[in-house]
């Protein structure tokens, strides 16, 4: 997370000529931001999946179980609609606030809590029946 502030820090600095001063400067830097974690997660998905050959020498009996919830939850994540998704990784996986996150997209405030909550909703129902827990559970987690 530090390196993508950092990243949209310096890109902000380059592009500021850009910046049209029709919003805050922080909302813009945001954007930024929320961009270049959406392009890294990309690549990593990618590096991800042409990392992970099926090799049996290279993989021990611990490393399966954490393999294979990797892949459900890449599965489910890719079940999620575009913007539930973005909303939920940015929420979740790039520890914004959802106001941060609504500020980044450019959304409402309401409508980005209504994706998160909706791509949640979608994301325990994929993964607690495979993952043997009930729905109650998996919800407090």
């Amino acid at each position: 997370a530090d390196d993508v502030a950092q990243d949209a820090f310096i890109l902000g600095f380059e592009q500021v000529a850009e910046f049209r001063g029709e919003g805050a400067f922080a909302g813009w830097i945001k954007r930024i931001a929320a961009r270049l974690y959406l392009r890294r997660m990309k690549k990593d998905a990618r590096l991800f999946l042409t990392d992970q050959t099926p090799d049996e020498e290279d993989h021990s009996a611990l490393d399966e179980p954490r393999t294979a919830s990797r892949m459900d939850l890449d599965t489910a994540l890719k079940a999620l609609s575009g913007v539930e998704r973005l909303c939920v990784s940015l929420c979740y996986g790039g520890d914004l606030s959802h106001s941060e996150a609504a500020e980044a997209l450019n959304l409402p405030l309401g409508t980005v809590k209504s994706h998160v909550k909706r791509g949640l909703d979608k994301l325990r129902a994929r993964l607690a029946p495979e993952a043997g827990l009930g729905a109650t559970r998996l919800g407090h987690v």
